[in-house]
């Protein structure tokens, strides 16, 4: 036995960097992140420090990342081949902040499959393919698109595996379901935010047929007409996804960037198109008096 006892590893100076494991990734860092992950990549979507470390506030983002990772990557193993070759487009992109985690967790590994970032602000759409270029993403497009002219444009392929619109606002989740519709999406996933078109219709018709019933009382402060046109939105939403051949799940995107727009819309496609979610669609916007929405947005 030696009479000198081992020395322990230096600790790093306060503020510097985490010594680095064997695979590049911070020792500190190893438990927490998945096998293979770009350390890179966190650093710019400001996950990570400059120094690699994760303080309270980026530990909260990482675990909101994998949160709605484990979502998505279901619906892209159950592609054929396992998701290999899949076609994705990520609607109101932003900054690319869904399609570069998805890229680098499911797609980088793969070695295969294509990510759209449909995107109408155009500094964003430079940063995100500036980005991808400097870290190799190199099936990774960005276009300068609103989502009803996505749907039109020839820099998209004519079928798209999976849909996404995170907090797309207003009528663009619904431009973004009759995308993925048209594109014969296998799923369709969105967090509708900021919807206000059901709501206009109800203060503006008080769905007459129902003014006279307590059921008015539903809409009758602003805030309550607000909230409640969003509602219906959404079960209008799930009720055309069913009608149109796809198993809808709602749940919630529990504390995705602090949100309160929470809801969170999974559809998978059978090709079943239930007759039923299609009467009460029409029943629920005959009912309300929003039958112009109705044709509009939801057409069976």
């Amino acid at each position: 036995m030696s009479k000198h006892p081992t020395p322990a590893a230096p600790k790093p100076a306060r503020g510097g960097a985490a010594p680095a494991a064997s695979n590049g990734v911070p020792a500190t860092l190893a438990d927490e992140l998945r096998p293979g992950q770009s350390i890179e990549l966190l650093k710019e979507l400001h996950i990570l420090t400059r120094e690699g470390r994760l303080n309270q506030d980026s530990r909260r983002k990482l675990k909101q990342v994998y949160h709605l990772f484990q979502f998505i990557e279901p619906l892209l193993r159950a592609l054929p081949e396992g998701g290999r070759g899949a076609t994705l487009a990520d609607h109101g992109a932003g900054k690319s902040y869904l399609g570069f985690i998805l890229y680098d967790l499911f797609f980088r590994p793969l070695g295969a499959g294509h990510i759209y970032g449909i995107e109408t602000r155009a500094e964003l759409v430079e940063r995100s393919r500036a980005l991808a270029a400097r870290l190799g993403f190199e099936r990774m497009s960005f276009l300068n698109l609103s989502v009803a002219e996505s749907g039109r444009s020839a820099e998209l392929p004519g079928r798209i595996d999976v849909v996404t619109a995170l907090h797309a606002c207003d009528t663009a989740t619904d431009d973004a379901i009759a995308f993925g519709l048209a594109k014969q999406a296998r799923a369709i996933v969105v967090v509708p935010c900021c919807q206000a078109e059901v709501a206009a219709c109800l203060r503006s018709t008080k769905a007459l047929s129902l003014s006279r019933t307590p059921l008015a009382e539903l809409w009758r402060h602003p805030l309550h007409t607000r909230e409640f046109g969003s509602q219906i939105t959404n079960v209008l939403r799930c009720l055309y996804l069913e009608a149109s051949g796809y198993q809808v799940t709602v749940t919630e995107l529990v504390g995705w960037e602090h949100s309160m727009k929470n809801e969170l819309i999974v559809a998978r496609h059978t090709g079943q198109k239930k007759r039923a979610a299609a009467e009460r669609l029409h029943e629920l916007v005959a009912q309300f008096g929003i039958e112009d929405v109705g044709a509009a947005r939801f057409p069976l």
